[in-house]
């Protein structure tokens, strides 16, 4: 499973925080093969960076790429965290403080220096060897490799970690002070939310712009605004039971501000920036009106996004198949692995006579399928199933 512990199905229609929820199963799984695609569009031509890419020229395919980043980044990481902190409270209510922290430990840990010890380095490796041309072994590689503390894409683990731990002491801290049930938040109470991470996450980007990164843990501060407040609304929302609360109706109105953010709000900003000229490095922050004017888009594009997800997947989305069960439970090895698998594909591809966004159109779907076929495989493998 990837970062939640989902217990198995109870009888209890209480809380149905501890009870099996196959609609955040299915999310997770969605949430997981936009990780790999996202990865996949930046390989091609979306802005970002990634251990090798092999970039379009055509505008035409750019625009489209670049939206399709930059939507998935405006919500998709922040409702990975509300998912895992969702299922941290009730984890450690069956939990002592020690054994819930030993267990983040393992499950948390070991992936991280697996990653930054043993799969970073092969990751660096494949580039330098067969996309870059250098002709050394990987033994060679090993002796003039310096960046061992490397996270990579699991500096979502990292900071799951750290917000864990940060949440154990805090609950250690006030666990005999009585706590008052919350209603859940009304629609406008949602969008005031998503209004203060804006302005919050342009405050922050002021001194930690886009494309600033912490190292060696690879944190992106500039958009841990709402990591941070999505991590604690999923604690409040698990103790309350939020996600019971809300009609359908509540989930399409936001689906149909999502779509009005994405499909008319998103090129009126395009449209400012070339009309203003401005570059994309106003659009990060240090104070710029242009980031300003992106925060509050992005912030309410994912609140939305966010929402509408969870509310319509509660109503909609309540059945699971074999299918949709074992790609749930290689979901977490798919978050590990799958720059191995992608980078193999987009480095293999280098020399196909095809301009880059048609090679999307295949790696994208061969390495979302190789990296389940992948991770299912070793989730079969004893000792390694304890872990992811």
């Amino acid at each position: 499973m990837l970062l939640t512990d989902t217990p198995p199905v109870e009888n209890n229609v209480l809380n149905p925080a501890t009870s099996k929820l196959f609609y955040i199963d299915n999310l997770k799984v969605a949430l997981t093969v936009l990780v790999v695609l996202h990865h996949t569009f930046i390989t091609y031509g979306a802005p970002g960076g990634w251990y090798f890419t092999d970039k379009t020229t055509h505008t035409g395919a750019i625009i489209p790429m670049s939206l399709f980043v930059a939507v998935n980044q405006s919500f998709f990481m922040g409702l990975f965290f509300f998912i895992s902190a969702y299922f941290t409270a009730s984890s450690l209510q069956k939990k002592s403080a020690a054994r819930f922290t030993a267990d983040r430990l393992k499950r948390l840990g070991v992936p991280l220096v697996f990653y930054s010890f043993i799969l970073s380095p092969v990751l660096s490796y494949i580039v330098y060897r067969f996309a870059e041309g250098h002709q050394v072994t990987y033994l060679q590689y090993l002796g003039g490799f310096d960046g061992w503390i490397d996270f990579g894409v699991l500096w979502f683990v990292a900071a799951l970690l750290l917000f864990s731990l940060i949440f154990v002491l805090i609950s250690s801290m006030i666990k005999n002070q009585s706590r008052q049930f919350k209603k859940a938040p009304s629609a406008f109470s949602i969008i005031i939310f998503a209004a203060a991470l804006g302005l919050i996450s342009y405050i922050v980007r002021m001194v930690f712009p886009i494309g600033w990164i912490l190292k060696p843990v690879g944190f992106q501060l500039g958009h841990f605004a709402q990591y941070i407040g999505m991590f604690w609304m999923g604690i409040i929302a698990s103790r309350n039971n939020w996600l019971n609360s809300f009609d359908i109706k509540t989930g399409r109105l936001f689906a149909w501000l999502s779509a009005f953010m994405i499909f008319a709000v998103f090129p009126a900003i395009y449209f400012i920036k070339e009309s203003t000229h401005s570059s994309i490095e106003t659009f990060s922050g240090e104070g710029h009106w242009q980031s300003l004017m992106y925060a509050f888009w992005e912030q309410f594009t994912g609140i939305f996004i966010m929402a509408a997800l969870l509310i319509i997947a509660k109503h909609k989305w309540t059945g699971q198949s074999a299918v949709g069960k074992s790609m749930s439970r290689a979901a977490f090895g798919v978050y590990i692995f799958h720059p191995l698998v992608l980078i193999s594909l987009s480095v293999a591809a280098i020399s196909w006579p095809m301009d880059p966004a048609y090679k999307l159109l295949i790696v994208g779907p061969l390495a979302v399928t190789s990296s389940f076929l992948l991770s299912s495989m070793l989730v079969k493998v004893p000792g390694v199933n304890k872990i992811i």
